[in-house]
């Protein structure tokens, strides 16, 4: 089997990510359901061999980080057809690997379904954004399109920490600066104490995985930069409770008190199926007003969803607010509205 013709394949017909698992014929999913790109059930030592394939496509990159610890991630490009990010692990004694299509250009806001509200994001100059939801939710390509504009719009120094890189940002008006861990930088903490040394305006950092680039992130934000992050979180409420429950409860108090000074905006989003048989994203967005600001210091959290939810601006809007408005639009079914709602009891009153 040959490895670029399978994601040349993968490629034409759309797909969002390509599995190589054996006992199964090789899978890609397209808008949400898996397909079969062939029929053929893949045994341990196809695997391995498209696999040690696609190490010789990323510059014959060493295999023994995934020998050794059974885990690797990294990325690489395919000339002329695209860039993929690559998940390899061992499953039941052997290789396997879920790559992720990725465009070699920049997606564009309009048809990612990405409005104004969002892309607005983009003009705020200190603090942190940060950017929620599940796997797979489109969490990377909503932060390239407000990075972008950034880039287009102002002449600042803009870094970008990521494991691994996903979309390549030419320079623009901007200096962008794209770092990858474990390849340019050892990691996510490293790269973001070096990058206040190195006049940012703007720090993407790929994900807020731990206590310590959850502490250093929140200090830069302090320090007058503008830190744009992610969390696997859904809802404003939740994403603030992760952030607090990270630290030691002696230090809860003091962090959310650091946290209502520094948070500027929160969106959630979850990508949902549309009547056409695609898939779009919806979101939740909460802007953090002197309000909610007095809320997350006096550990009045839970009272931050109802804030939200009773609003209907494009600075503060629900899940359920986005969903019924994309009903209105035709774009998605009751079903769908309801199955993705927070609180399906109201949204059907609505609907």
């Amino acid at each position: 089997m040959d490895i670029t013709h399978l994601l040349t394949e993968a490629k034409t017909r759309g797909a969002a990510d390509v599995f190589i698992v054996a006992g199964k014929p090789l899978s890609m999913k397209v808008d949400g359901a898996i397909q079969l790109l062939d029929g053929q059930k893949l045994i341990p030592t196809d695997t391995e061999d498209l696999i040690r394939q696609i190490y010789q496509l990323a510059d014959n990159r060493d295999i023994t980080p995934l020998t050794r610890s059974g885990d690797d991630d990294f990325s690489f490009a395919l000339k002329g057809v695209s860039r993929f990010r690559v998940s390899t692990f061992k499953q039941r004694g052997s290789l396997a690997a879920v790559v992720r299509v990725i465009s070699f250009y920049l997606p564009d806001p309009k048809e990612m379904g990405i409005g104004e509200n969002i892309l607005s994001l983009a003009d705020v100059n200190k603090g942190l954004v940060l950017v929620t939801g599940p796997a797979g939710s489109g969490k990377s390509t909503t932060l390239t399109c407000i990075i972008d504009r950034i880039n287009s719009t102002r002449e600042d120094h803009i870094i970008t920490l990521e494991d691994p890189l996903e979309f390549l940002h030419n320079h623009k008006q901007s200096i962008v600066s794209q770092r990858e861990i474990n390849t340019d930088t050892r990691s996510y903490v490293t790269a973001l104490r070096a990058a206040l040394r190195q006049s940012p305006n703007a720090i993407l950092l790929g994900e807020m995985r731990d206590y310590e680039t959850i502490q250093v992130a929140m200090t830069a934000a302090e320090t007058g930069h503008v830190i744009y992050s992610t969390l696997h979180t859904i809802g404003a409420a939740n994403t603030i409770d992760r952030i607090i429950d990270v630290f030691p409860p002696n230090q809860q108090h003091q962090i959310a008190i650091q946290l209502s000074m520094v948070l500027k905006a929160v969106v959630s989003q979850q990508l949902v199926p549309t009547i056409s048989g695609g898939r779009i994203p919806v979101f939740e967005i909460m802007t953090v007003t002197p309000a909610i600001r007095n809320m997350i210091r006096d550990n009045k959290i839970p009272q931050i969803d109802g804030v939200v939810y009773s609003s209907s601006s494009d600075e503060m809007m629900s899940m359920d607010t986005g969903l019924l408005r994309l009903k209105k639009s035709g774009i998605i079914t009751d079903q769908t509205a309801l199955q993705y709602a927070t609180n399906p009891e109201m949204l059907a009153k609505k609907l």
